[in-house]
């Protein structure tokens, strides 16, 4: 596909500059951004309609996504160019790319906005570290393997990558960018999310390994496996195992209570629902050929479902366990994000 040149869009207000600094305040437009891995667009949600209200252009094969915590930008990884680019949040324009030093994979942002980890999933492994003010890449963390996700944990001290290749977790301290410690695991690690303390410090790391069907409970202070908790199969429903490229449960999501999460079922299409602490199974629910990744808005008690196979989002209440929407999307959607936007 020819790429058009790069230009910013002024349709709406005034873009920043490329050498700006995130905009003060906080956003106030929950929205849920869906990438479409297939395809050269990434489309915007409205979850108050379930109806998209914007089209993110020109990003050929998008990866992962992440929102400014103030509500003004939108960082995507743009795997056919090897950048992360950075998207004003109102106009929906490319404000730049940012080279980075390898084939990104997912990227995560800091609670504080200033510093956004792209996992770079090219051997032996690194994750960049954009400065968002200077709009640069800064560092690059050399890491054991391959990086395909990477998150900033909930209090902003650490950024957390996986390898699908080495099966290595590494924990990089964000005040330095030096790798603090790391986890090797039996097979390769998919995504990730975190609990927290009552003191805002991080419980557990529950993860998604290639070729396990369920959830891996890992105790972050004390840097072990805890357990594993597998997910159903279905009683007379055969396994989907064609395209699942080595990842049978590949989403997850806690409610903004903090009381269940939700992670995928690629083997039976379905999104369950686990007690939180114990993880102990409440639910399952249809969504459709190969879920992946999920997101929950601020506010909001509706799970966003990306159904690669449906070339859809589906919505499901979190309270009553039943799929409410379908939004049309474009070519097979993965991963997703929310959050607030200006």
């Amino acid at each position: 596909m020819r790429r058009t040149p790069l230009m910013v869009v002024t349709l709406a207000v005034v873009v920043l500059s490329s050498a700006s600094a995130p905009a003060a305040g906080r956003g106030t437009k929950a929205r849920v951004i869906q990438t479409n891995a297939a395809g050269d667009n990434v489309h915007v949600i409205d979850p108050a309609t379930n109806t998209v209200v914007g089209i993110i252009k020109d990003i050929e094969v998008p990866h992962g996504v992440t929102l400014a915590p103030d509500g003004s930008r939108i960082y995507i990884t743009d795997e056919a160019l090897s950048t992360v680019d950075v998207v004003d949040a109102r106009t929906l324009g490319i404000i730049t790319r940012i080279k980075l030093s390898g084939h990104p994979n997912n990227l995560s942002v800091t609670p504080d906005g200033r510093k956004v980890y792209a996992g770079i999933a090219r051997a032996p492994g690194a994750v960049d570290v954009i400065d968002t003010t200077a709009l640069r890449n800064v560092k690059s963390v050399p890491v054991d393997g391959a990086v395909h996700n990477v998150y900033v944990t909930p209090d902003g001290k650490y950024a957390v990558s996986g390898s699908v290749g080495s099966g290595v977790i590494s924990v990089i301290d964000t005040s330095t960018d030096t790798v603090t410690w790391s986890l090797k695991e039996s097979s390769g690690v998919r995504p990730m999310i975190f609990t927290s303390r009552p003191d805002g410090s991080t419980d557990k790391l529950l993860v998604q390994l290639s070729n396990y069907h369920g959830i891996v409970e890992i105790d972050f202070a004390s840097h072990k496996e805890v357990r594993r908790v597998p997910l159903p199969d279905i009683a007379g429903r055969q396994r989907e195992t064609d395209g699942i490229q080595g990842s049978p449960s590949h989403g997850l999501a806690i409610t903004n209570d903090g009381k269940t999460l939700w992670a995928t079922s690629k083997y039976y299409d379905y999104v369950a629902a686990l007690s939180l602490p114990d993880l102990t199974l409440i639910k399952t629910v249809d969504v459709g050929p190969h879920p992946e990744w999920l997101t929950i808005p601020p506010g909001s008690n509706n799970l966003y479902v990306a159904v690669a196979g449906n070339n859809a989002t589906m919505v499901v209440d979190t309270r009553t366990m039943k799929v409410v929407a379908t939004i049309p999307v474009g070519q097979v959607p993965k991963r997703n994000a929310s959050g607030l936007l200006q």
